[in-house]
């Protein structure tokens, strides 16, 4: 097999982008290419980005600057999201080579090598060469695990969505809901087993709408994977994130009653003003939002429970802010992941006149980060003293310790076992909260 040289890939974003970082790579290695660091004067950079935030430009900016700085000869590769919602933009940053969209980005191996056939004279045009098709043409699922890390492999099981809620431009940036069916849903899940993963962490855009097309649903896609021989090995599971009014009780029964499934689960709230719902254009009320909470707990009280939640959204006075910090503050969540609001092209929320100041969006953005800490350390505290499952990854702290999480996502620092291997699962008594995490040291049994 002919050597292609080296590509490095940088990923921003969520899970979903992780999962498919590690298929493309996998890809251009069976091209021929070495997988290698930035930093290590990589011949092709992939940059993988995210268009969540506004930070997207900033940061494709700086990754590209250090991977000219690293090698100034390299081929710089910009796919995802922001790719496909700004691709002349992003072309016109100095040292972007090429820019490739939704659909593109999956025949990556064959425009960088279109793009390296290219005569120097032609590269040095001044700005990147852009493949984009349009949105509404992706139609197909492409299937993708992330590999390498013998702890946890993200598993893509969904891609898009239908949802178009007034703040969002994923629909934008990757189509319409689809996946693939069950059957080649575990194939992909094998293959992180036999990589060596311990747990899988279902992703995807609305995971919920898992197997629509296919007469399929997600319970039977988890009912499935935790049945199937060929993947005995993997000992967890995690469900990444799930719309309230696609979360079912039957799902939540399933995981309180599964030996594999861990009592997790993160629900987007966006924010606990029903007027605000309505505006962002949701799919439920908070009264559902509760009810699914409550049922959660009910079925797995030490279930962990983490909330996303948008401020500052156009309307969003504030009394709908205060009733969105009460909403939280009362459900006994585990954490938050708070996002400042912003404006987003294309986006209905533009058609709303009544702007939040910035520095308010920033105030309240403090205000629930505060919060989820409390909740946080809260959450943490109820296992003070007990002795849990830890799966340990390959991550070590600055004082030796060896990093994991137990079932209920309590990250924890364990004491004196720096050298064991990641993946391994072993039995911890939790300590207290230092430093920002929870100390824990080895214990003999698991109770």
């Amino acid at each position: 097999m002919a050597n292609h040289g080296r590509v490095a890939f940088e990923t921003l974003g969520c899970k979903l982008n992780f999962s498919e970082s590690s298929a493309l790579a996998n890809g251009l290695l069976e091209a021929g290419y070495a997988r290698v660091q930035m930093e290590e004067g990589a011949d092709v950079v992939v940059v993988n980005t995210c268009s969540v935030t506004d930070h997207a430009d900033a940061k494709c900016r700086n990754i590209v600057r250090r991977a000219k700085a690293s090698n100034p000869e390299s081929t710089v590769v910009v796919i995802g999201c922001y790719a496909q919602l700004k691709p002349e933009e992003i072309s016109e940053i100095e040292g972007v080579d090429l820019v490739l969209g939704a659909q593109e980005k999956f025949n990556l191996a064959g425009y960088i090598e279109r793009r390296n056939a290219v005569s120097a004279e032609a590269k040095l045009l001044g700005h990147g060469v852009v493949h984009r098709g349009e949105i509404r043409e992706v139609t197909d699922f492409h299937p993708a695990v992330s590999s390498g890390d013998r702890t946890r492999s993200f598993l893509k099981v969904q891609d898009g969505c239908d949802y178009f809620c007034a703040f969002c431009t994923i629909p934008l940036a990757r189509g319409r809901s689809r996946s693939a069916d069950i059957a080649t849903t575990l194939v992909e899940a094998r293959k992180a087993a036999e990589q060596g993963a311990r747990e899988i962490v279902l992703t995807g855009v609305n995971i919920g709408d898992f197997g629509k097309a296919q007469g399929e649903d997600l319970l039977a896609l988890c009912k499935a994977l935790e049945s199937d021989p060929k993947l005995a090995s993997i000992e967890r599971y995690r469900i990444s994130s799930i719309e309230p009014n696609l979360l079912s009780e039957a799902l939540i029964d399933f995981v309180a009653d599964s030996p594999k499934f861990q009592p997790h689960f993160h629900i987007p709230l966006q924010s606990g003003s029903d007027q605000i719902l309505s505006a962002m254009r949701r799919r439920y009320r908070t009264d559902l939002y509760r009810e699914r909470v409550l049922y959660i707990l009910e079925r797995m009280p030490d279930a962990a429970i983490g909330i996303d939640v948008i401020v500052g959204f156009p309307g969003e006075g504030e009394a709908e802010f205060q009733e969105t910090a009460a909403f939280l503050a009362d459900l006994p969540a585990a954490y938050f992941h708070v996002f400042t609001y912003s404006e987003r092209p294309k986006t209905t929320a533009l058609r709303i006149d009544d702007v939040v100041p910035v520095p308010v969006r920033k105030t309240r953005n403090k205000v629930l980060r505060q919060m989820s800490l409390k909740k946080q350390w809260a959450h943490a505290a109820k296992f003070e003293g007990t002795v849990r499952p830890v799966l340990l990854e390959g991550e070590v702290d600055e004082n030796g310790r060896r990093m994991g999480y137990t079932p209920e996502y309590v990250r924890v620092s364990v004491d004196g076992i720096a050298d064991a291997s990641p993946g391994t699962i072993v039995p911890v008594t939790l300590g207290g909260m230092s430093q920002g995490r929870v100390q824990a040291q080895l214990s003999e049994l698991l109770p």
